[in-house]
């Protein structure tokens, strides 16, 4: 089997295990990418694409099942939506770009398996200005690396108590769409928009596993297994990334 199979074989799969816990997968992606030798360029605005609608599709899924609250999206939202925008018109170092996006990687394996927030017993409410500042500083990062930042909003209000696990995916399935609108219209802003041409394939795969890793997601889904499987994958692409 060529490797441009085992690329489609496990894009599909990785926006499922992203959207079963909320996320657009973005992580997971730019990983899958970085393995299979993507040029930087077009990973980042490629990524934001596949990320509006595998982040989409999981939101729909998770509020049609009642876990999501306005009350603990807001406070985030406001300032990440304009750093994101900002993020995207940034442009990174290429050296400096990998070195980020490895410390992502292994910031995904470290929630992947567990070790990144733990869901308490009774939820706090979250302050205005806590929601502001973690929100305009996730907002900037997932601009500039091309995510939406769920998967550093998620352990975050976990390990604050903010939200149950439920919550907490419904919410950062939103918080990861428009972050990632935002950055692309930044990309797009910043002249730095070059997408892959097989886009229109990729979108279809993500999609594909977005809609069924939402739907098992929001029904109490979860495989251990299948997130070492991937936390594995996290970690290649980590190595190669941080000894390229």
């Amino acid at each position: 089997m060529c490797p441009d199979n085992f690329f489609y074989i496990l894009l599909p799969l990785v926006a499922f295990l992203y959207a079963s816990v909320g996320h657009g997968g973005a992580s997971g992606y730019l990983a899958l990418m970085a393995i299979f030798g993507f040029s930087i360029s077009q990973m980042r605005p490629t990524v934001l694409i596949l990320n509006l609608f595998v982040a989409g599709v999981s939101f729909y899924n998770y509020h049609r099942a009642n876990h999501f609250k306005w009350s603990l999206f807001y406070p985030f939202a406001i300032t990440s939506i304009p750093f994101a925008f900002l993020g995207g018109t940034i442009s990174l170092n290429i050296s400096i770009y990998k070195q980020l996006l490895a410390v992502l990687l292994i910031l995904s394996v470290l929630r992947l398996l567990g070790l990144l927030g733990a869901e308490e017993k009774n939820t706090k409410n979250i302050k205005l200005w806590q929601g502001l500042l973690i929100g305009a500083l996730i907002g900037l990062f997932s601009g500039m690396i091309g995510i939406g930042g769920g998967i550093i909003l998620s352990p975050v209000i976990l390990l604050f108590g903010w939200g149950k696990i439920k919550h907490t995916a419904a919410v950062s399935a939103l918080f990861i769409w428009v972050n990632s609108a935002a950055a692309l219209l930044g990309n797009f802003s910043g002249g730095q928009f070059s997408i892959d041409e097989k886009t229109p394939i990729f979108l279809f795969l993500t999609v594909a596993g977005g809609f069924f890793g939402g739907y098992f997601g929001s029904k109490k889904f979860s495989n251990k297994k299948l997130n070492y499987l991937l936390a594995f994958v996290l970690v290649i692409a980590s190595t190669k990334l941080l000894l390229t």
